[in-house]
């Protein structure tokens, strides 16, 4: 049996760099007012005894606990089969991690869970929230403003109640709108005269916004060329088979979504359909996973999902440090940041239309 080292205190580390306990605390907590050259000294005892801050005596100093939890309004099983949350999780950690700080992941299976997290955030466990997926009769935005918590969400706020909605609400999101338009004008420019339209889960903006850029150029579609999906393949497999039903002489397809346009792809296949001879098909994410593995390859809108994802990690950090700090860049003040941010996006042409 050997014997295990105690860990190195905050009076050692005073001891080897010849400074008072509260200069190393102020140090090792981020404090000012301490000369350049005691920090410094500091620091190199910090590495040489190998000191490792107590977080929770940090805490207490700090009211800080470097800790985000990201709230995934989707179930476990969502979640993990699409790779746009991966895409988004991957986002967020990265500037996480860059800025020391824990990612504390919460998803909810149902309402009971959405009151779980609501305690969870009211309880002083993270410092914020960044929170996306959301649904418009989703309880979790009235339960973050109860916890108190700042938040960033992720898409568009659809709630439209008055009582944490408008400009208030801070946000990242990608042009759903003009994405959509300039899907459908590219297959309207190929010659298509039957453009349908496979929307995302219309109780989400990104589904909403999408059909809406889908009607600024289409007004007078016929409505039969609008199906509701929900944004993934077995959606877009029954989405299909309706239209097929409703409209066969349909030309082209833009679907809400990658995985609505792969379930839409094996529908057109099984009914004989050359795609893009006979269909046209465009999708709307660009995840590489699904969109260079169907067949064909799948012209589809860009929107760049991990920055997304950092983007709202930045916003809320910049937040938390008052606009300073280096959690975003130099300048403006976190009263001057803008309510929400909104990605361009950008048509990627493959092999489908």
């Amino acid at each position: 049996m050997t014997d295990t080292a105690p860990r190195p205190t905050l009076e050692a580390v005073a001891a080897r760099a010849g400074v008072s306990r509260a200069t190393v605390s102020r140090v090792v907590n981020g404090g000012a007012g301490v000369r350049e050259p005691l920090v410094q000294r500091v620091r190199r005892a910090v590495e040489e005894l190998g000191y490792v801050p107590n977080q929770a005596a940090r805490s207490l100093v700090t009211r800080r606990h470097d800790a985000v939890a990201v709230v995934i309004a989707e179930p476990e099983t969502r979640v993990f089969a699409d790779p746009f949350f991966a895409l988004q999780l991957r986002g967020i950690s990265k500037e996480l991690t860059a800025h020391d700080n824990q990612l504390v992941l919460l998803l909810t299976e149902g309402r009971d869970d959405h009151a779980r997290v609501g305690r969870y955030l009211a309880g002083g466990h993270v410092d914020g929230a960044l929170v996306f997926s959301l649904h418009l009769d989703d309880p979790l935005p009235g339960l973050i403003r109860g916890a108190g918590v700042p938040t960033v969400f992720g898409g568009r706020p659809g709630w439209s109640d008055g009582s944490g909605g408008g400009a208030t609400v801070a946000y990242v999101d990608s042009d759903n709108r003009g994405g959509a338009r300039e899907a459908v004008r590219h297959l309207l420019g190929l010659g298509r005269g039957r453009v349908a339209h496979i929307t995302g889960a219309l109780d989400q903006t990104s589904a909403v916004d999408r059909l809406e850029g889908y009607r600024d150029v289409l007004p007078d579609a016929d409505p039969r060329l609008v199906v509701e999906g929900d944004f993934t393949p077995a959606g877009g497999e029954r989405a299909m088979r309706e239209l097929l039903d409703r409209c066969p002489d349909l030309d082209a397809v833009f679907a809400a979504n990658d995985l609505t346009a792969a379930g839409a792809l094996r529908v057109l296949r099984e009914h004989g359909r050359r795609v893009p001879d006979d269909v046209a098909v465009i999708g709307f994410d660009d995840m590489l996973a699904v969109a260079e593995q169907t067949d064909p390859p799948l012209t589809t809108i860009r929107q760049d999902i991990e920055e997304a994802g950092r983007l709202m990690a930045r916003v809320l950090l910049r937040r938390l440090n008052g606009g300073g700090g280096d959690a975003g860049d130099a300048g403006a003040g976190a009263a001057d940041m803008p309510a929400g941010v909104v990605l361009p996006t950008t048509l990627v042409r493959r092999a489908s239309a």
